[in-house]
């Protein structure tokens, strides 16, 4: 074969194996891409993507900030000025009240539950009916492991204790916390390390210890409760504009939500590979870690209980929804139950 012929069989060769276009779309996380393991994970869902089209889908993920302020991502995702979002859920409690549900159930499913429910149990159906008078896809895409109940600079014995508390805490828990005499408030993660440091507030809950420990709470705080009551489980999630959604082939919808659940699944291990290193730092820092007494964790459940029934009154898909994930995880515990070990 002469050079001329060589130069272009090998052009067509590696023509062969490109895409002919690849398509290019921005997407705006809430998170800045440098928090542990949330941070990089829109970036591992885009680079599962890419691979599986050969290069013909490129999204390029931005931090939070970077078009629009966190809180507003969602919007811009609903109006098209942003094609692609990665956010927690529960931010978007006030325009979609199921997502306060599936962002933070006090008392709810365990990881493995909540995944179950959500492609198996007919959950994704209900919330995607939510989000589709904005012009939303939902896709969920990282599953929370269940949070410590959070940093505290005041003891907690009993439930008197939590009159007057001034704590960080989201959604429906903050919620729960309030009817016990707590003055909640939502805080930007960015602002929480200094709020507690200076006395701002007299405890927090953020995540789970694997991110809470990257923040460096340890450093400010005297004791770190559990378990995370608040949120057992939670979802962060791809949203898309759906007039870009529909764009897509069937298959490359089909390959966005399978780059999604095989995202799930090494976020979900590597957070819990992660949580018994980041709790011996907490301990090596001297931050002493408790449980909340059984007292105090039975009467925030039953204002917690009583929070969900109020909010399902108040809007139907988040009355299906409860209802819905109650009676899935009563139906699948029961042979949990069966497959229960002695400890």
């Amino acid at each position: 074969m002469n050079k001329t012929a060589l130069t272009t069989a090998c052009a067509l060769t590696l023509a062969a194996g490109a895409p002919a276009h690849a398509e290019s779309y921005d997407l705006q996380s809430t998170f800045p891409l440098q928090v542990p393991s949330i941070g990089q994970s829109p970036v591992h869902w885009a680079e599962k993507v890419a691979m599986m089209t050969d290069g013909a889908i490129e999204i390029e993920v931005h931090g939070a900030g970077e078009f629009v302020p966190s809180l507003e991502v969602f919007g811009a995702v609903s109006s098209g000025a942003l094609p692609m979002g990665f956010d927690w859920i529960g931010y978007w409690a006030d325009q979609i009240p199921v997502a306060n549900l599936v962002g933070s159930m006090p008392f709810g499913p365990a990881p493995e539950v909540a995944l179950a429910w959500m492609f198996e149990g007919g959950g994704l159906e209900i919330i995607q009916r939510a989000y589709d008078p904005y012009d939303v896809k939902i896709i969920p895409c990282h599953l929370v492991a269940s949070e410590a109940g959070g940093w505290f600079n005041k003891e907690i014995n009993s439930v008197e204790d939590l009159e007057g508390l001034n704590m960080r805490i989201s959604g429906l828990g903050g919620k729960a916390l309030a009817r016990l005499g707590a003055n909640t408030q939502m805080i930007p993660a960015g602002e929480l390390y200094v709020s507690l440091e200076r006395g701002r507030i007299d405890a927090l809950e953020f995540s789970a210890p694997a991110l809470d420990v990257g923040f460096g709470f340890q450093e400010v705080a005297d004791y770190y409760y559990f378990p995370g009551w608040h949120q057992p489980s939670s979802w962060d999630s791809i949203i898309i504009n759906m007039d870009v959604w529909n764009g897509f082939s069937e298959r490359e919808q089909g390959i966005l939500v399978e780059a999604c659940k095989a995202n799930i699944t090494e976020r979900l291990a590597e957070q819990l590979d992660a949580q018994a290193d980041a709790i011996e730092q907490v301990r090596e820092a001297g931050v002493e870690i408790r449980r909340f007494p059984d007292e105090v964790l039975t009467a925030i459940r039953a204002e917690a209980e009583a929070v969900m029934a109020e909010e399902a009154e108040r809007d139907d898909l988040f009355a299906e929804a409860y209802e819905s994930l109650r009676e899935y995880a009563e139906r699948v515990g029961s042979a949990n139950d069966l497959q229960s070990l002695p400890r």
